[in-house]
This record gives structure tokens, C-alpha cells and sequence, in this order.
């Protein structure tokens, strides 16, 4: 199986809700699915509307893959 190396930046939140935070005297984004996630869900969701991938390519294989992918769409948006 591929391995994946841990990643500090996960590109914040990707459809944030917004509570007010006492402590900061203002509205702040919390919770929500990080847009590491997020891409990587449309890398896999690319992935496996192919057929040959999807019945070559193990299901751990698959989303390590997507996460890489979504890993350089995020160092992308840093360039």
C-alpha cells in the first residue's frame, strides 16, 4: 500500500459556519470539512468515474491518491 506523509496546512475550512466567539468579540469561521478534504473527494470522485482505475486500483490506493492530489492542488494555490 502507498503511503501518505502528514500535512500541516489542510487549507482551512472549506464551507465554514460562522458563530459569534465572545472571547474575540467577533464572528469567527469554526467546524466544517477542510479543503484538503474537499479536493480530496473530487480527486476520487474523478478517480473513479474510470473504469479501468476503479477495478485496477485497491480502495486504499485510491483515497491515498486523492489525497496526494488534493495535497498539490494545495501547494498550487501557494504559487
Amino acid at each position: 500500500m502507498i503511503e501518505l506523509s502528514p500535512i500541516k496546512d489542510k487549507g482551512g475550512p472549506a464551507f465554514p459556519t460562522f458563530e459569534f466567539q465572545r472571547g474575540y468579540g467577533q464572528m469567527m469561521a469554526v467546524g466544517g470539512m477542510t479543503l484538503r478534504d474537499y479536493f480530496a473527494a473530487k480527486a476520487m470522485h474523478g478517480y473513479l468515474s474510470d473504469y479501468e482505475w476503479h477495478s485496477e486500483v485497491s480502495p486504499q490506493d485510491t483515497a491515498v491518491a486523492a489525497y496526494r492530489m488534493a495535497d498539490e492542488m494545495l501547494k498550487a494555490r501557494q504559487a
